[in-house]
């Protein structure tokens, strides 16, 4: 085999490794998008506050996404269908860090692998920076960026009659009145999904494959013996230094935090588990690719620059107030029950599932990616017949 093959199969088992690992959630959250599409509305987002600025619908959104234990791309897609919906961009922004960033089984096995301080920290963070996060985007968002009423004046939902996958680029001349036809509950159910599966699945597909194929040719290109090297010396890591190895790698809360725990216990900082764990949900590139093709840059932006920063920042802090007190020894029989209860809490998808699973995605990329294909080459023909 040449050298370049060997580069793509790399690339190619990166990518597949990525997209299994996410593809469950991915289409949980595609069955979810339909439903809440169909059902929510902008006056009820606005009359429990998401609809607004409101600190009450950050609130309630950070406590919301902490509850779920969904991956963080299938967490992107959820929170941009709020988005869409009439959510403000601070309760989107802030649902999106905190489920990635914070969840019960993560807490669970936090305590019992990096003990109770850690844990604590963990938890303020967790639910802290997605206010902060929520409070930024609602101050710094722009205009453009609040998806609040359409331009007859009235609130509406993304469009089911739009006739390209393209025209679903940023979203906002996609706001349409609510239709007033209200028919059976089975028939709304169906109507949803059939939207989702025609529609928004084809539009987070493609760009979230895409962003796997980054991620992929990311973890390819930088030598495996770079970060390991790096992660030899565990003494002398910083929380900048991790939060580089957490963008060089497709982060899971719930998975590394075995990895993070065996740097502990071998003599790292303890603020290097805060930092990475929390700086994986912002240096996630599949997630900030979908988000800034979808929400826009600047939403992009609002949402990894706070929590990167805010990451080090509290790595730092927690080895300044932790340093000298932590033990990195746990206890062997609160490590064990720990493990065997977060166990229970875990869903572990079989491998033909996964497998399905993924193979439905990249078919939703390929023929999201035909449609903008399509009408691309559409419109060019438009323009030189006006021409």
């Amino acid at each position: 085999m040449t050298p370049f093959f060997l580069f793509l199969t790399k690339i190619a088992d990166s990518v597949w490794g990525i997209l299994c690992s996410s593809s469950v959630w991915l289409i949980f959250s595609f069955i979810i998008a339909g439903i809440v599409h169909e059902f929510v509305s902008p006056e009820l987002l606005k009359k429990i506050s998401v609809g607004s600025k409101s600190i009450k619908g950050i609130i309630l959104t950070t406590l919301c996404g902490m509850l779920l234990p969904i991956c963080s791309c299938g967490t992107a897609s959820l929170g941009i269908l709020m988005y869409y919906t009439g959510a403000y961009l601070g309760p989107a922004l802030s649902f999106m860090t905190s489920t990635p960033m914070i969840n019960p089984i993560a807490l669970v096995l936090i305590y019992g692998l990096l003990g109770k301080k850690i844990a604590v920290v963990y938890l303020i963070t967790g639910l802290t920076v997605p206010v902060i996060v929520g409070v930024l985007a609602n101050s710094f968002a722009g205009k453009s960026l609040c998806i609040r009423e359409c331009k007859s004046g009235s609130f509406g939902k993304l469009s089911d009659k739009s006739s390209s996958i393209s025209e679903m680029g940023n979203g906002r001349d996609l706001i349409k009145p609510e239709p007033e036809d209200r028919p059976a509950l089975a028939e709304r159910i169906l109507r949803g999904l059939r939207w989702s599966a025609g529609r928004y699945s084809l539009l987070i597909s493609k760009y979230t494959v895409s962003g796997m194929l980054v991620a992929g040719i990311v973890l390819s290109i930088v030598p495996q013996s770079f970060i390991q090297a790096y992660l030899s010396e565990p003494e002398s890591i910083t929380p900048l230094g991790i939060l580089v190895v957490a963008a060089l790698m497709y982060v899971c809360a719930v998975v590394h935090i075995p990895f993070i725990a065996a740097l502990i216990a071998a003599g790292a900082e303890p603020g290097l588990a805060v930092t990475f764990l929390m700086a994986g949900a912002a240096t996630n590139i599949p997630e900030l690719i979908t988000i800034a093709r979808t929400m826009g840059k600047r939403a992009a932006l609002l949402y990894a620059l706070p929590v990167t920063i805010l990451a080090v920042a509290v790595g730092y802090i927690t080895n300044i107030v932790l340093g000298h007190d932590f033990s990195a020894v746990p206890d062997y029989d609160v490590t064990k029950n720990t493990i065997a209860n977060a166990n229970m809490l875990i869903i572990d998808f079989p491998d033909w599932l996964q497998g399905i699973c993924s193979v439905i995605i990249l078919g939703l990329a390929l023929l999201g990616s035909m449609k903008t294909i399509s009408y691309e080459r559409t419109k060019i023909k438009g323009v030189k017949n006006v021409d």
